[in-house]
């Protein structure tokens, strides 16, 4: 034995110096590869199917909008006939052939109907243009809720298995301290219990993450299986420094679903005038070119061609009430309009009320957070000590642990809901696009290596 104890010593003198020497690198830092807001934005542009619905109604508005411009333009038609004809009687039997063509063009010199239904068809399609744009806004804030909710949950996952490792910490020195009856079985009990209620959190949780994800793949049709870039921990969110009144009369004068609905009054303003153009008096002029050899009771009669130039005029005098009573009709749909628009106006007034006061608070919410976990960590941190000296028992610090992951789950959720209140405020101001995604896009992509490492050495020391 004494001869192999140097050989024992250099084993474990090699095996230590190799333990010693840095692993080489294999991980890269998150704003390399995880998947940001602008990235999912882009691709719920081409995969969302509300906005591909959008964008596929307002095209087809817009070619509605042609079509009913084609009335206004002059008609034209050809048309020819040939004819195999046999013919008998008491003393002949014929067998001929005739035949006849012709070229007509028409144009509306006056039609109110015709005129109206263009400028309907005009106002519809901007609010189907409008609409597009909201559904595009909504959308995106659709997104940005699913993107914070699944950080949330990512969030809270970490959080709880933090709290279960910190607390199941404690478990182990008072089961050692039990073992030398040097603590009590109530203590051992409760954070036992506080252990098996972390474990069953711990497994929502990841439940939790998998639907927020599958949230995620709802809107950009593919899994989102990737890491989702934070919030950069050297950013301050600041409130909108526009004023309220900025904001609503910005909204008042730009957003895209009062927008829509101006336009669906307009469309209303112009139907009732289209059904009043039933009782208008139409002028028209015709032209038309003609080539035949038919004769009476289709006979073979010598080539003949006619030019006719007309002026026609169509006036309506009575036609059953009908066109009264279409009017009528259209007159209400006219009211219900302007009702729509009073309260989308009203809504947007309230929402944009709302997302700016929401926004402001929270800015309040966050600065009280970060003082909340600053003094919950030193909390936790004092009672840790204390429990080292025998001064308080597990369960204080078990308390103040809770305490300080509660604080940071608070934090957190706070920081999610004022740049979500800041898709929604600008989303009603109709100030919401790329550029506003970019702008949000910007304050992500922190790594949150250090924060890990922050929950990591929570728990007793």
């Amino acid at each position: 034995m004494v001869r192999m104890l140097p050989g024992l010593l250099f084993g474990l003198f090699a095996l230590n110096a190799s333990a010693a020497q840095p692993a080489a690198p294999q991980q890269v830092s998150a704003s390399t590869y995880s998947l940001d807001l602008m990235t999912l934005y882009k691709e719920s542009r081409l995969e969302d199917p509300r906005i591909l619905s959008a964008y596929a109604h307002a095209r087809s508005a817009k070619q509605q909008e042609r079509e009913a411009f084609g009335g206004l333009l002059p008609q034209v038609s050809a048309s020819s006939n040939i004819n195999r004809i046999l013919r008998k009687d008491e003393q002949s039997r014929d067998i001929y052939d005739n035949k006849s063509y012709s070229l007509n063009l028409s144009q509306f010199i006056y039609n109110k109907e015709a005129w109206e239904r263009y400028q309907k068809a005009k106002s519809v399609t901007l609010q189907k243009s409008s609409q597009s744009e909201d559904s595009q806004a909504e959308a995106t804030v659709d997104l940005a809720k699913r993107y914070f909710a699944a950080l949330a949950a990512d969030d809270a996952l970490e959080l709880v298995s933090a709290e279960r490792r910190a607390t199941q910490g404690s478990l182990d020195r008072v089961n050692a301290l039990y073992a030398r009856q040097m603590a009590k079985i109530t203590d051992m009990l409760d954070l036992k219990a506080r252990v098996d209620l972390l474990i069953a959190q711990e497994i929502e949780a990841r439940n939790q993450v998998r639907l927020s994800r599958e949230g995620l793949s709802e809107i950009v049709g593919r899994p989102i299986n990737d890491r989702l870039s934070r919030i950069r921990n050297d950013i301050a969110l600041e409130a909108p420094t526009l004023p309220l009144d900025a904001w609503i009369a910005q909204a008042l004068d730009s957003n895209p679903r009062l927008k829509a609905y101006e336009s669906n009054l307009a469309a209303a303003d112009a139907a009732v005038r289209e059904g009043k153009g039933g009782h208008y008096p139409s002028l028209s002029f015709n032209l038309g070119a003609s080539q035949s050899d038919v004769g009476y009771d289709n006979t073979l009669t010598p080539r003949s061609d006619s030019y006719v130039a007309t002026i026609g005029l169509k006036v309506p005098i009575y036609s059953g009430g009908s066109t009264s009573a279409r009017v009528s009709g259209l007159y209400d749909e006219q009211y219900a309009a302007e009702q729509d628009l009073e309260g989308v106006r009203r809504q947007v007034v309230k929402e944009t009320t709302n997302a700016y006061l929401t926004a402001q608070s929270a800015v309040d919410k966050i600065r009280a957070g970060q003082n909340a976990l600053s003094s919950a960590k030193q909390s936790s941190i004092a009672a840790q000590k204390a429990f080292t000296y025998g001064v308080v028992n597990a369960v204080d610090v078990l308390t103040a642990v809770q305490n300080e992951f509660k604080a940071r789950g608070d934090l957190l959720k706070s920081q999610y809901d004022f740049i979500t209140n800041l898709f929604i405020l600008n989303r009603w101001a109709g100030k919401l696009s790329q550029e506003s995604v970019a702008s949000v896009n910007v304050w992500l992509g922190g790594d949150d290596s250090e924060a890990l490492k922050d929950l990591n050495n929570s728990g007793p020391k």
